[in-house]
Formats: C-alpha cells, structure tokens, sequence
C-alpha cells in the first residue's frame, strides 16, 4: 500500500524526482502569489477603492473547498499523460492562458469580467495543487518524503518573487498585459517538466468509479488504525500549528501598537522573514533525512512554541529594532520553515497512495481550517488580555499537538 521504504541517503537530495518536485513547487506557488501580490497592485493602481480589494480575496475559496473535486481527479485521466500528469498538464496550460490573459481587461469598466478571471485562476491553482500533491506523495519513497516536503514548501515561496518583485519591478517601465504574459509565462518551465516527467508507478488499485473515489479514501483512512487514531490524526492536523498561526494573526497590528513604524517592520521582515524560511525550509529537509519524519515533527514542533515566546518577550521589552528581527527571524525558520516542513511529510506519509489526491487535498484542507476560523478570534482575546497574555495563550495552545505525538509519530518508531 505505501511506497517500498530504503534507506536514507544524500542520493535522495541529487536525484532527478526531487528536481521534478523543485520545478512543480513553483508552478504551484506562483498563481497564489500573482493573486496576492500582483492583481492586487494592478488594480490598486488602477483606482479600484479598497473596499472592492478587500472583497477580493474572496475569489480565493477554491484553496479551501478543494477536497470537494478532489475525487474527480482521482478517479479520472486525460489521454495517455495518465492520471496525475494529464491533470497537471491541464490546469498549468490553463494557467498560462488565464494569468496572460487577465492584464488586457480593464479594472474600470471589466471589473466583474476580472473577478471572474481571478476566480477562475484560483480554481486551477486549487486543482494543480491537488494533482501535485498527488504525485510528489506517489513519485516519492517513504523516506523521502521529508526532504521531498520541504523541497516543495521552499519552491513554493520562492515563486511569490515573481510576481511579487519582477511583476512589480516590470509594471514601471511595460504596459500592464505585457506584465501578466511575462509571469504568466513562468508556469511554462512546470509545464515542460510535466511532459518530460513520468506518471507515478500506482500501488493497488485506483477507484473505478465516482461512487469508489468518494467513499474509499475515506473508508481506507478509518479502517486503517481504527475510528479512534483517525480522529487523533484529524485533531492533530488541527492543532499542530494553531498557535503560531493565531500569534502571527496579528503580527503587524502588535508591532504597531508596542511603537515600531512601518518602515522597521518592513526592513525587518524582509530583510529576515523571507530569507529565514527559506533557510528553515533547507535545513529542516536535510535535518529530516537524518531525524525522519516522526522525530522531526518533535523537534520542529518545539522549535516552531518556543518562537511564540519571542512575540511574549518582545511585548515586555518594547520597540527594539535588533530583537525585532530576531523574533521575525527565529518565527519564520523555526514555524514557516521547519514547521510547516514537517506537516506537509507527516500529511503526505499519512495518505494512501490509491487515494492520494483525495486524502491529501482533505488533510491540506483541515490543516487551514484554524487560520480561517480561530484566527478571527484573535482580535477579541488581545482586547481582552492585552498582548503578553495573548502570546502566552497562544504558546499553550500549542501544547495539546504535542502531547498527541506518542499516538501519532512516536519518538523510537521508524
């Protein structure tokens, strides 16, 4: 049922899947970031008020909901690319067009035309997403699976530059549809990956039918180890990063509100935040290959609580431009990089390859339930307690994941 398991070696970091993983990682990042970074500045620049940007981030629910069509893909192939790669194929060549496209609309008198657009893009972003963890959980080796997490989570930020520095650098001098041709055009390099690339060995069977693709990953996930590890699995999924996702909520108000100007909060975030994940990222792929999967997710995990206490530290000093960095520094390697590292091997490990899509798009899905949801809570608890309690909440909350870990990841097991 799971991929045959070897040894771990530095093989794992020269070998051609992971360089196919690097390429899919950035093809999978990159519409987030053109969403976030370069439509946003586009139609800001344009004069669209702020309310209509803030009602924009909506077009993004496809990146929830995605376990919904998940089976589908599961259950279907496109032509003789296969099941995984005809997918791929599909929403990255749809992509292309979509993001190309978008920049010869007029924000004034096409705006619904645009959010149509977006809308669009966001649901084959989703639907690569889906495919992609499909089949870097499938191409991979068990003992892979920690580099192979963390390979994909850094080409993932690395692909937000795009649109994010070059778009943005590019709309100074170009007019704005020569833009989004040009970081439309960087979803072809995953695109020829994908045709160059092989289809994934399936181990079983995969579902005949719809009724198959809906009902078995979920059967499978419950019959595995019983009703009672399942809902273990799906709490920790929930938790494990719930409180340095709700101390981070607010990050930029608390920075405001202990003295900081935007200035130093943009020097600092920039100048550590980024770079710093990626580093986490890095050493937590290679940390992982000597740790595996299950003691990392002790280690990271204790990593990623104690970078909360920073936030609790610096809301005693006061504005200190050196601890400021510090604090952003150690949160992003310690929760961006080694943290969320360790979830994406321990979500892929924990699907079944037959099911991959369906599992893992359910599993992604869990996993940002806490930052839609009790991320909004935050406001009322800081109201309440004033930001050191808050910190210190939020540090506890961290807690109930890591007492689940002797039942879900124990410390001696391979």
């Amino acid at each position: 049922m799971t991929t045959p398991a070897a040894p771990a070696t530095w093989r794992s970091l020269l070998n051609l899947r992971m360089l196919t993983v690097l390429f899919l990682g950035f093809s999978s990042g990159l519409p987030l970031f053109t969403l976030l970074y370069l439509i946003q500045a586009w139609l800001a620049k344009s004069g669209v008020d702020i309310k209509s940007l803030g009602l924009f981030a909506l077009v993004g629910f496809p990146y929830t909901f995605k376990f919904l069509w998940a089976p589908f893909m599961d259950r279907y192939s496109i032509g003789k690319l296969g099941r995984r790669r005809g997918w791929m194929v599909l929403t990255q060549l749809g992509l292309f067009l979509v993001i190309g496209a978008m920049g010869s609309l007029d924000p004034h008198s096409q705006l619904r035309l645009i959010v149509l657009a977006a809308g669009a893009m966001t649901f084959l972003s989703a639907s690569q997403d889906i495919v992609i963890d499909a089949y870097r959980r499938e191409i991979l080796a068990d003992h892979e699976q920690g580099l192979g997490a963390a390979v994909i989570v850094n080409a993932y930020k690395a692909a937000g530059l795009v649109p994010s520095a070059l778009g943005l650098i590019l709309a100074d001098s170009l007019p704005w549809s020569t833009v989004f041709w040009v970081v439309g055009a960087f979803m072809l390099p995953g695109f020829l990956c994908t045709l160059l690339a092989s289809e994934p060995q399936v181990y079983g069977e995969p579902p005949k039918n719809m009724r198959e693709a809906i009902v078995l990953p979920f059967r499978e996930f419950i019959a595995r180890d019983g009703w009672r590890q399942a809902l273990i699995i799906i709490a920790f999924v929930l938790l494990y990063k719930i409180g340095d996702s709700m101390a981070t909520a607010l990050a930029t108000k608390f920075y405001l509100d202990i003295g900081f100007t935007t200035t130093q909060i943009g020097l600092a975030a920039n100048a550590t935040g980024l770079w710093a994940s990626l580093a986490g990222g890095v050493v937590g792929g290679i940390w992982m290959v000597k740790l595996g999967i299950n003691r990392a997710l002790w280690v990271f995990g204790v990593l990623q609580a104690v970078a909360i206490l920073g936030f609790a530290w610096l809301a005693q000093v006061g504005p200190n431009q050196l601890l400021l960095a510090g604090v952003i520094g150690f949160e992003s390697f310690a929760s961006l990089g080694l943290g969320a590292a360790a979830l994406v091997a321990f979500l892929s490990r924990s699907t079944d390859p037959r099911y991959t899509a369906t599992q893992y798009a359910l599993f992604s899905s869990l996993a940002a339930v806490p930052r839609t949801f009790m991320n909004s809570t935050t406001g009322f608890i800081v109201a309440e307690t004033g930001w050191f309690v808050f910190f210190i909440v939020c540090f506890g909350l961290a807690i109930p994941a890591m007492m689940m870990l002797p039942k879900i990841a124990p410390w001696n097991k391979p």
